[in-house]
């Protein structure tokens, strides 16, 4: 299996998909949401997209099964799937925030074999393949060389369900504003995960997402250098329900997190 090529098979269907999205930002009506739970927001974009790249993909590689956001096709069964987000950041996206991405990864059982991340409006491509690094719209790119917690700057994301969990990650939140540069919440995942990998963020910790959020930017980071594990410093499972991505001072960064997460 030629991954590279794969790759970049992938980059020009979500290339394709990013201009209906971009298209589709400028005449949005927020009538159009939809709401799938507690603020869990969707729209006719969402729907669209998902069912354009799964066209595309299947084209890619016919045999691949399909694990998407937004339940269209999945199958499971199949010794390759592909996992995709369509619109990463729906919330940012009916709101006219303009941070919202395509995400797309291609698993075998639990390996990452290739991510892809479309960033729609500064139209930047964050991809990797395994073992051939991680790259931004050709160049290619590696996490921050900071090693101290005290010197980073970091992401995370705020729940929006299962908020019993809230009191110990406001610890967490309270920890990190004292001892870092600062925190960022983006409200899209798979950009975050993009931005730790080419240095712009020192590290991203979130809880409680999916994988279709987490798959192609955990391969971006690790072949870009940086480390991705659980909150306790495991390996992931990949599930999104406790995602820590850094560089070099990742170990400083997931103590803290271990310490008020118990």
């Amino acid at each position: 299996m030629n991954l590279k090529q794969i790759t970049h098979d992938v980059i020009a269907v979500a290339k394709e998909v990013r201009e209906f999205i971009a298209t589709e930002s400028a005449v949005f009506n927020k009538d159009a949401i939809e709401h799938k739970g507690l603020n869990d927001l969707v729209s006719y974009v969402d729907k669209e997209s998902e069912t354009r790249l799964i066209k595309g993909l299947k084209k890619v590689l016919p045999e691949a099964g399909v694990m998407a956001e937004e339940g269209i096709g999945n199958d499971l069964s199949k010794e390759y799937c592909w996992v995709i987000d369509p619109l990463d950041g729906t919330t940012n996206f009916t709101h006219g925030l303009p941070v919202f991405a395509i995400s797309i990864a291609l698993v075998k059982g639990k390996e990452i074999l290739v991510g892809v991340v479309l960033e729609v409006n500064r139209n930047e491509c964050f991809y990797a393949w395994k073992d051939g690094g991680a790259w931004c719209n050709e160049k290619p790119i590696h996490v921050s060389p900071i090693a101290k917690l005290g010197d980073s700057l970091l992401a995370t994301g705020f729940p929006y369900y299962e908020f019993e969990k809230l009191p110990k990650y406001l610890e967490i939140l309270k920890e990190f504003m004292k001892v870092t540069h600062g925190l960022r919440r983006m409200g899209a995942a798979a950009v975050d995960l993009c931005y730790v990998a080419c240095g712009r963020f020192e590290g991203f910790f979130e809880y409680n997402l999916k994988p279709w959020d987490i798959m192609a930017g955990i391969l971006i980071v690790r072949e870009a250098g940086g480390v991705v594990t659980d909150f306790s410093g495991n390996e992931p499972d990949y599930s999104g329900s406790e995602t820590i991505a850094a560089c070099a001072m990742h170990k400083e960064m997931q103590e803290v997190i271990e310490q008020h997460w118990k």
